[in-house]
């Protein structure tokens, strides 16, 4: 087990998940520590979606436990998981085209006014404008005019509005899910900067990514996912790339984690 200690932000034991006769996790143990930048990395079907959907209360565990923040959990969806302080920006990203930058953000938890009015309450727009730029600069993101609407937006732009969206709600987790696949070079460059700026504000996350090169740039621990059982717990300034594709592929197996942390 690690000699870290800092305090754990989220800690999974045994977590495993069948769909009927298929396994497609099985008894991962998984310790995220506050601030610290995790890459999940596994071939196609390795399970690594799988892992990130029973934490975010997409699905429910077919057994294990979750510690969030200190405390077992069970969350009944997304939603429960948001609002417990884990936001997830998934490649779908989940934006809504016709809507604008703060409409987006604040997306089914918007501020309203008045609310002694009851049903007549009206939302506040000045507040929802004003948290969307403290978003936008607390994650260096920079979005020419946050009164365009999606739809009107370059791909890059798309998802670092996703990701400003996990830093205007002050998460205690971020989650990203493959956040530059679809990009080119220079939009990726802007998201990297914004992983890098969470990791500067002491704001843990969990990049699940394919790009080799991303993965050693960005985060202290690579943890390698392999036919839904976790292969490697690897620190990044200790191991290579050829080392994380050898237990990705099979070439070098390793011990069944009793944890990974």
């Amino acid at each position: 087990m690690s000699e870290d200690n800092r305090e754990v932000i989220l800690e999974t034991q045994g977590l495993t998940k069948h769909y009927g006769g298929v396994h497609a996790l099985n008894d991962a143990n998984f310790v995220l520590h506050k601030g610290e930048h995790v890459a999940i990395m596994g071939d196609n079907g390795a399970g690594k979606s799988t892992f990130v959907r029973q934490i975010t209360g997409v699905e429910q565990r077919t057994s294990g436990t979750i510690k969030f923040d200190g405390k077992e959990v069970r969350f009944s969806g997304p939603i429960d998981a948001r609002e417990a302080g884990i936001e997830t920006v998934f490649q779908t990203l989940a934006l809504a085209d016709d809507l604008d930058v703060p409409d987006n953000l604040f997306l089914g938890r918007e501020i309203t006014k008045f609310d002694w009015l009851g049903p007549f309450r009206m939302l506040d727009y000045k507040a929802m404008r004003q948290a969307t730029i403290d978003g936008l600069e607390r994650t260096a993101v920079k979005i020419p005019n946050i009164n365009n609407t999606i739809q009107n937006m370059s791909g890059g732009q798309r998802q670092c509005v996703a990701i400003a969206r996990t830093a205007t709600f002050a998460s205690k987790l971020t989650i990203m899910d493959e956040p530059t696949a679809a990009l080119g070079v220079q939009e990726t460059a802007q998201v990297e900067n914004i992983i890098r700026t969470l990791k500067e504000n002491g704001e843990p996350l969990i990049l699940v990514s394919h790009n080799m090169r991303q993965v050693f740039d960005l985060v202290d621990r690579i943890i390698v996912f392999r036919r839904g059982r976790i292969v490697a717990n690897l620190k990044a300034e200790e191991t290579d790339g050829q080392d994380v594709v050898a237990y990705i592929t099979g070439a070098k197996t390793g011990e069944e984690f009793a944890g990974a942390a």
